[in-house]
Order: C-alpha cells, then sequence, then structure tokens
C-alpha cells in the first residue's frame, strides 16, 4: 500500500521556477525546541497523518497493521484479538472493521476486539477497552475472563519510555516484547497470530529464536507506513504451536 504525496503546480511565468514548493514549512517560534519544529513539520507533511485524519482512524500507526494484515491475513471476520498497549486505539479501530466485530459482513463471523492500557483509552465502537498492565499477576486469566476464552490474535505497537540512548532502548523495546509474547504463550489458541513492534539493534537474537521454537512462521516486516528514518521493524509470528514449546522439560536431553 502506498500513499501519495502533494504534488507540485505550476508556477507563474515571472517566478521563473519549474514548480512550486508545496511542503509545509514551520517556523521556529521563540521558545520552541528545533526538535519541537522538526517534528511538527514532519507530521504536517507526512501523507499518512493527512490519511489518517480523512478515514477517521486515530493516528498513521493504523496503517501499519492494515498493511501487515494485507500481507498476513490475520485479521480474519470471527477472531478474537487482543490489542497490548492500545493507546491511542487505532490498530482496536482496524482489528474493528477486519474481524467483524460490529457484524457488519454479512453471513460473515463475528469476531471480538479487546484492548488493554496502562491508562484510560477513549471508547471505540466494536471494542472493549479495559485498564490494565498486563505485566500484573494474573492478568493473562483476566484478559481471556474478558474475552471469554482464548485469542486468536495478540499484537501490540507497544514501545518503552525513550531514554534517548539508542542501545539502551533497543534493550527496552526487546524485553517488553518478550513479555508481550510470555502472555501470548499464555492466552493464544494453537495456530494463533502474536505481533508486535521491534526495533532493530542485534539484541533480539534470543527473541527470535523464541517465537521460532513456539510458532511455525516467524517473518520480521517493514511495512511502507513505517517511516524510513526509524528503525522499528515488525515481528510476525504465525502458526502457534501450543503450550509448551518453551517449557524448560521440553529442552531437556
Amino acid at each position: 500500500m502506498t500513499a501519495k504525496g502533494a504534488g507540485g503546480s505550476r508556477a507563474g511565468k515571472s517566478s521563473g521556477r519549474g514548480q512550486r514548493d508545496l511542503k509545509v514549512r514551520v517556523k521556529t517560534a521563540k521558545g520552541r525546541k528545533l526538535s519541537s519544529k522538526l517534528w511538527l513539520e514532519r507530521q504536517l507533511n507526512d501523507p499518512y497523518v493527512a490519511r489518517a485524519r480523512r478515514e477517521g482512524y486515530r493516528g498513521r500507526a493504523a496503517y501499519k497493521i492494515l498493511e501487515l494484515d494485507d500481507k498476513y491475513r490475520f485479521l480474519v471476520p470471527g477472531a478474537r484479538v487482543v490489542d497490548l498497549g492500545c493507546a491511542p486505539g487505532g490498530w482496536c479501530q482496524v482489528a474493528v472493521q477486519r474481524v467483524n466485530a460490529l457484524g457488519e459482513k454479512s453471513g460473515k463471523p463475528i469476531g471480538r476486539v479487546l484492548g488493554v492500557d496502562l491508562q484510560e483509552v477513549d471508547p471505540i465502537a466494536g471494542a472493549e477497552i479495559h485498564v490494565l498492565d498486563f505485566l500484573s499477576d494474573g492478568a493473562d486469566d483476566k484478559v481471556k475472563d474478558w474475552l471469554g476464552g482464548a485469542a486468536d490474535v495478540v499484537m501490540s505497537d507497544m514501545a518503552a519510555a525513550s531514554s534517548g540512548h539508542k542501545g539502551t532502548d533497543h534493550l527496552r523495546i526487546v524485553a517488553l516484547v518478550e513479555a508481550a509474547a510470555a502472555l501470548a504463550f499464555d492466552i493464544l489458541e494453537p495456530g494463533g497470530t502474536f505481533v508486535a513492534k521491534v526495533l532493530a539493534g542485534g539484541a533480539e537474537n534470543e527473541m527470535q529464536a523464541m517465537l521460532k521454537r513456539n510458532f511455525q512462521k516467524v517473518a520480521n516486516v517493514k511495512p511502507p507506513a513505517s517511516r524510513s528514518d526509524s528503525s522499528e521493524k515488525f515481528v510476525v509470528a504465525t502458526g502457534f504451536r501450543g503450550r509448551g514449546g518453551d517449557d524448560p522439560a521440553d529442552q531437556s536431553g
């Protein structure tokens, strides 16, 4: 999926320029940091940001899960989905549409979407949102109780708070993904899918090995909606083997 950028238009004959520069530039106001100016400028010129506004999504991240699902087809009608760290809710919005949580696709199974986050999230039609620390004791039982059973998909677009140090941030997000995967092992149906954001950095080998022991296929993908200057990528693990794949008893001998 690609997004078209703003095209140029012909300038007046007296300008001597073939095309006008339509890129929005933000003046640095007094007291505004350069980093804030650059972030705002990038947001104003990002075609995915503009598209999200037009199409009613809560953020450009919605297109990342859309593009991943276009390729791997895990958000199917009738699927039960858990979105970890779901704020602001864009991934839940996509899941509601694709799993038919509102029953709008006649003749198709009706799915369920459950979002959890540390903070309150504005309601989303077709999704059930709870405030929960998924790292807390008993979180897996709570999720399964709310969902009414096991999940078909566990997905996470979470990122640990930035420290400003690339290596530290990489280790933090790897640890977060490992924790999310551990929850997924407890709540996924056999054959289920786990999707999570990671940062490229070389420390994720053990995590990748863990996922490969527990899933039939593990892919690492950078969807088009992921900014080219970002080190983020997404792991898509499909075909959950069921509990026991990472049990120490299974690795003896």
